[in-house]
Parts: C-alpha cells; structure tokens; sequence
C-alpha cells in the first residue's frame, strides 16, 4: 500500500506529487488497466517486450 506523510511545512501540491511518484512506480495503475479491459495480443507483445527491454537493463 502507497502512503505519503506529510512534513511539517510541506504543500499539499508536492506530497501530491510523491504520491503520484510512488503510485507509478510501484505499478499499481498498471495493474488496474490490465484487469478492467481486454487486452489485444499487439498490446499483450507490447508490454511483454516493455518488461524484457527493463528486464536486460537491470541485470
């Protein structure tokens, strides 16, 4: 679960901004738009070649 607390004098725009941060790199927008529509199989090589060219270049 993503969770940002706010300093002590921090704006709302920026923690917003961490959030949003936070949010996208643990994938969990992406994990909602891959379970509510039907994937195509140009987009399913899409993603799948996505996560190989990320997987290579972390290794």
């Amino acid at each position: 679960m993503t969770q940002v607390v706010l300093g002590e004098n921090e704006g709302i725009d920026s923690a917003l901004r961490r959030f949003k941060r936070q949010v996208s790199k643990a994938g969990i927008l992406a994990d909602v738009k891959k379970s509510r529509h039907f994937e195509t199989p140009l987009e399913k090589r899409k993603r799948k070649a996505v996560a190989a060219r990320r997987k290579r270049r972390f290794r």
